[in-house]
Formats: C-alpha cells, sequence, structure tokens
C-alpha cells in the first residue's frame, strides 16, 4: 500500500476494511470545543479526523461549512491556532489526523514551514479542494519532505483523469460523490462504484466517498463500493445546533455511523 506512514495504513486496517472519515472546522464554536469533539470522535469509532482549516473563500463548501468557516474566522481560529488545536489532541490521542484546507493559506504560511509543523505535531495528510491535479508538484514536494500524504480528489467530472490521479495517489484517495459543493443530500446518483472499479485497476491506495453523506445507510452504501465514507457537513450542522454541547450529540451520531460502516462484509 503505497502511504507514507503508518498511521495512514491503520485508518483502513479495521476487521473489514472500511473506514469511517469525520470533518470538523477548527475553532467552531471555539478552540476548546474542536479538542473535546475530535476525542469524542475517537471514543465513538471515527478512524481519522479531517480538521478543517478556516479560510475566508471556502469555494467547494456548501452553506453548512461555510458558516462554520465565518463563525470560526470571526472567534479568532488562525493557522497557528488550528495547529495549537492539534498540540493539545496529541496529549491525549494519536488518532490519524488530516488538515482540510486551501492553497492560499498554505502558500502563504510557507510550504516547509507548514509541513514541518505538520510533521512535528502528526498531521498524517492534508487535503487541497482547489489543487489542480496538474500544479500539485510545488505543494507535494515539501509535504512529502515532511511525511504528510497530500491526498487526491478525484471527482465525477475527472473522467479520462482518474487513473492518471489514482495511480500517483499517496495516504488514501477523496472520490467526490456528486457534482457541486459539500452538503448533505437525500440521495447520491453518482455511478460510484465504476469509478472506485477505474482507481482500483492502477493502485491500491484505498478510496474513500465524501460529500453529501448524512445517514447510517448511506455511509454504507458508499463504504460497500469503496474503502469507507466520510461525513462532514452533517457533523459541522450538529455543531452548529449544540454549540458547546455538542459532545453527546457528535459522539451518538459518529457512533451510529461507524456501525453502519463496520456492517459491509458481514
Amino acid at each position: 500500500m503505497k502511504t507514507l506512514n503508518n498511521k495512514l495504513d491503520k485508518v483502513f486496517n479495521t476487521p473489514n476494511g472500511k473506514a469511517f472519515i469525520c470533518f470538523l472546522t477548527a475553532g467552531d464554536p471555539a478552540a476548546d470545543c474542536t479538542v473535546e469533539y475530535i476525542l469524542e470522535m475517537e471514543r465513538a469509532g471515527a478512524d481519522l479526523v479531517e480538521i478543517g482549516i478556516p479560510f475566508s473563500d471556502p469555494t467547494a463548501e456548501g452553506v453548512v461549512i461555510q458558516d462554520a468557516n465565518i463563525r470560526a474566522l470571526k472567534n479568532g481560529m488562525t493557522t497557528d491556532g488550528a495547529f495549537e488545536i492539534v498540540r493539545r489532541v496529541r496529549e491525549k490521542s494519536q488518532i490519524p489526523l488530516a488538515f482540510m484546507t486551501y492553497a492560499n493559506p498554505v502558500f502563504h504560511y510557507g510550504y516547509d514551514r507548514f509541513f514541518a509543523r505538520c510533521e512535528e505535531l502528526g498531521i498524517d495528510a492534508i487535503i487541497i479542494p482547489d489543487m489542480p491535479y496538474e500544479e500539485k508538484q510545488e505543494m507535494e514536494e515539501p509535504a512529502n519532505a515532511h511525511n504528510v500524504a497530500l491526498v487526491s480528489m478525484i471527482a465525477p467530472t475527472s473522467e479520462d483523469r482518474i487513473q492518471s490521479i489514482a495511480s500517483e495517489a499517496k495516504g488514501f484517495i477523496y472520490v467526490v460523490s456528486s457534482m457541486g459543493v459539500t452538503g448533505v443530500r437525500s440521495e447520491i446518483k453518482t455511478d460510484l462504484g465504476a469509478i472506485v472499479e477505474s482507481i482500483r485497476k492502477v493502485t491500491d491506495v484505498p478510496c474513500a466517498i465524501g460529500f453529501g453523506i448524512s445517514t447510517p445507510e448511506q455511509a454504507k452504501k458508499m463504504a460497500a463500493v469503496s474503502d469507507g465514507a466520510i461525513v462532514g457537513s452533517a457533523i459541522v450542522k450538529l455543531i452548529a445546533k449544540y454549540g458547546e454541547q455538542a459532545g453527546p450529540e457528535i459522539y451518538k451520531y459518529v457512533k451510529s455511523m461507524k456501525d453502519a460502516v463496520a456492517e459491509c462484509g458481514r
């Protein structure tokens, strides 16, 4: 398996080979809450947590995560603040972690400085939705140098580029379920099985499906045709609703989703 570090290998090394991956935005509603909620996700069975570094122009996000970015930025969350959250999580947990952000914040922080800090604190991967495949090298080289996997994203529009992207993937592949931005969807109609089949012709790097998944039934269906399910907006909606009291609701929700994913292959 073409991963860069053992912790990412372990994400998909579950009894049925299926992973449940969660997302939340750093600093929404507060840094203390983000630390707490990551630990609750781990306790509920999450295999990897994506931490969104808030950005003022999150072009891949729907209104739920856009609003979370706005709340976090208003609360003073910064890239350094996100690193501090990771440092605090690492005092209590070694759960695999990934950052999800945009090219601009990483560029302005400085590539080498950013990825050196990721390596120091144990960030295992990074997802950059606005980084074109053809331009990834300038970020991938410093990421690789610091043992951070730059996760490739494959969308329904990737078409002829699917195998090119997949053949160079590291860590895991993020398969985008639907056209458009992130957000809860009542139905996912994309032929994801065909996309995953195309990917598996050229690589054994695991692929997980995200965008639009919100129910246990959807998570189980997506994990059945791939190596895992990724959920973000549904969790962020719980945080928006319950604020600083969201911990128990996050635990309950993540456990139900992980249980559904775990049923695959039984």
